[in-house]
């Protein structure tokens, strides 16, 4: 008997023909990059070194886009901000041992921002893995122990056969709520020998997708419905998800008010009339929720931010929607349904009962008042003043990118990112030097619009090397860099802390020369004249330095009282 599928399968004439005549000169890494383009993949980024020189080769042999970092940890954040901006795994080349460890903080970010990253390291020779020290360059006793857990999965090769499967399935893994980066480790020896395995064409790697128990959505639907005071917390896997649509939806359907967490910001309208923005970081929006009856909590797994740093105690019942297993419940007791956004979402939109609330909007509009006010009481015109520029001078479909820096925690909760996908900072795992490489990644994805990158000058010393990247690809990116001559923040938290900061003063280089030599245009502004020389450098094509002197505050935190 014949089934479709073997069909499906069966080979052509012209297909068996290139399989038994592979072309020559090809060898591991031509099996790599192959099965990349099979996989859909148009670009890479890393490092070349000496293990991986084989998958470096095999490059020129493709069609693939390399974009080469000077760093491997700022080519991991490429990597994660074009998985963000694409939804695809971002492949990133990467040699052993030091290379590979140097990626390993860029690839803590994306793990916790759930961004799609498939790297690919070299590794020690066939015959040194196993944990004996035979004193290869490089060498690890257990390279891949490393890494197991800061990534999704792990894989190992140890034969050309191998290299498909184990991409595919990393691939998979990568894509596969929640996204996260994966690991590939593949030998020396492997990668250089010749092969005459057949060139790799079309791989199937689809994600899984992970919908929710229905019996769960039933309960959390009948909840929902019911509801006197519902409210919603929108987290980054409504952005993963590309679920922005959904939650809008179900909170006009269900009459809830909505506040979006620092990953999730522009996951729903910032001026909606049931928007309570992002101000989770303040004690009005902590009250409005706890007094809430029902809070229904969607990609996110209400951690210190999103939690007013664990200040939060719901009174009401709490359902939360998550796809990363580990978080479910993991800081409030809830009913917990093990879904992705989109699909979680769109089976309440399906079971809810559409409910009218005429005071919704009142509470909210008051809510936001109070936290205006609260801000407005402490002082701080610059500070909103410069984060009111930025927002006038980025166009309004720009994704920017934000460093641990001052401006990007009032960006958390204070700017609008006028849509899903458009604002990102390193707020999941907090490592500074994310902004401006990141950015490079996404124009890299997006070549149609400008990007901007937002640093303070400790921040940006970790990644001043990638302006040479950004010329050799004339990257379109404007960097913003916040020069208050330290590590801002952590003078703001000492000083409040024990009378005096320690170590967070640093020399000043001039970063408008700095820029302008390598062939990047610097302009030094002020607050002043900030709006104005920022859409000037964003308007202009190709890669710009904008630097600012000044030294921001934080508002008053609500947590410590």
């Amino acid at each position: 008997m014949t089934h479709d599928h073997d069909l499906e399968l069966r080979p052509t004439a012209a297909q068996i023909s290139a399989a038994l005549n592979p072309p020559p000169g090809r060898n591991g890494g031509d099996l790599v990059v192959e099965t990349l383009a099979g996989l859909g993949a148009t670009t890479v980024f890393g490092l070349p070194g000496q293990h991986a020189l084989g998958m470096f080769d095999a490059l020129r042999r493709s069609d693939l886009r390399y974009i080469g970092l000077r760093v491997e940890n700022n080519a991991g954040f490429a990597a994660d901000a074009y998985g963000r901006i694409t939804g695809e795994a971002a492949p990133l080349l990467l040699s052993t041992g030091p290379g590979a460890l140097t990626s390993l903080a860029a690839l803590q970010e994306a793990r916790a921002a759930s961004a799609p990253v498939l790297a690919i390291s070299s590794q020690i020779p066939t015959p040194g893995l196993g944990g004996g020290r035979h004193g290869y360059l490089h060498e690890l006793p257990d390279q891949s122990a490393s890494f197991r857990g800061v990534v999704k999965s792990v894989h190992t090769v140890r034969t050309q056969s191998q290299i498909p499967s184990a991409i595919a399935e990393a691939w998979k893994s990568a894509l596969t709520a929640p996204h996260g980066p994966v690991w590939v480790e593949i030998p020396q020896d492997v990668l250089l020998a010749e092969t005459s395995l057949p060139v790799v064409t079309a791989v199937d790697a689809t994600p899984e997708d992970l919908v929710p128990r229905p019996e769960l959505t039933a309960v959390a639907a009948d909840l929902l419905s019911r509801a006197a005071r519902p409210a919603i917390i929108a987290g980054g896997g409504v952005i993963r998800a590309d679920a922005s649509k959904k939650l809008r939806q179900l909170a006009e359907k269900l009459q809830a008010p909505v506040v979006t967490t620092p990953g999730g910001k522009g996951a729903f309208p910032w001026t909606h009339p049931l928007s309570l923005q992002s101000w989770l970081e303040d004690r009005h929006t902590t009250d409005f929720l706890e007094d809430a009856d029902v809070v229904l909590v969607v990609g996110s797994g209400l951690g210190e931010l999103s939690s007013n740093y664990h200040t939060f105690k719901p009174r009401g019942r709490v359902v939360q929607i998550e796809a990363d297993l580990g978080k479910l419940e993991s800081n409030h007791p809830a009913l917990g349904i093990h879904a992705d956004a989109w699909h979680g979402l769109q089976a309440l939109l399906e079971t809810v009962t559409e409910r009218t609330d005429p005071t919704a909007e009142t509470r909210v509009a008051e809510l936001l008042v109070r936290v205006r006010e609260r801000i407005a009481a402490q002082e701080l015109t610059l500070e909103q003043s410069v984060l009111a520029s930025v927002r006038k001078a980025l166009p309004a479909n720009s994704p920017s990118f934000w460093d641990m820096t001052i401006l990007a925690y009032w960006a958390w909760s204070a700017f609008d990112a006028k849509g899903p996908n458009h604002l990102h900072s390193a707020q999941g795992a907090g490592g500074l030097g994310y902004g401006f490489p990141a950015a490079l990644g996404a124009a890299a994805a997006d070549p149609t619009r400008p990007v901007l990158a937002v640093s303070g000058d400790g921040g940006a010393l970790y990644s001043i090397a990638e302006l040479a990247t950004a010329k050799q690809y004339d990257l379109n990116v404007t960097w913003l860099i916040v020069d208050d001559g330290g590590y801002g923040i952590l003078r703001e938290y000492m000083t409040d802390a024990f009378g005096e900061a320690t170590a967070t003063e640093l020399t000043r280089p001039d970063y408008v020369a700095l820029a302008e030599s390598f062939g990047v245009r610097g302009v030094r502004t002020s607050p002043e004249t900030l709006e104005e020389d920022l859409a000037k450098s964003l308007a202009a094509p190709g890669p710009s330095v904008v630097v600012l002197p000044a030294v921001l505050r934080m508002f008053a935190a609500t947590h410590l009282g």
